[in-house]
């Protein structure tokens, strides 16, 4: 586990664009679960999720059409919700940081760490516009 301090500047680049932080597995899945779409970023601390994850996360949610819920999670800070979320993303192996686009609850996009390590957060951003033009 991080130290709450340490972790909160890595929180805040997601709540302060309209991602809601979620803590408990009851509230990842109401949130998923939900109707509509629903975008779910695993954060992290390392540097794929500073450099690209999160930056592509806030760009592709500037797009006219975007999801209707953001929705983050902390992966190594909020066990019992990151594994709540990982459940909903099966079959893909646990991954942090990730992506995933949920529709109506179910799992219509994903993008893992090795889809987000070593990409331009533009590159990322651009593949999740597509995905919400297909599915939101």
């Amino acid at each position: 586990m991080y130290p709450p301090e340490l972790v909160k500047p890595m929180r805040d680049d997601l709540s302060q664009v309209g991602f809601k932080e979620l803590f408990t597995a009851a509230d990842v899945d109401k949130a998923i679960e939900s109707k509509g779409t629903t975008l779910v970023v695993v954060n992290s601390v390392c540097g794929c999720a500073a450099a690209n994850a999160r930056p592509a996360a806030k760009m592709s949610v500037q797009n006219s059409k975007k999801p209707d819920h953001l929705v983050t999670v902390f992966a190594g800070v909020d066990r019992e919700a990151v594994d709540a979320a990982r459940q909903h993303m099966v079959p893909f192996p646990p991954s942090s940081p990730s992506i995933a686009l949920f529709k109506d609850g179910e799992l219509v996009h994903m993008l893992e760490r090795h889809h987000i390590e070593g990409r331009p957060a533009e590159i990322i951003a651009d593949n999740l516009v597509n995905a919400y033009e297909e599915f939101c």
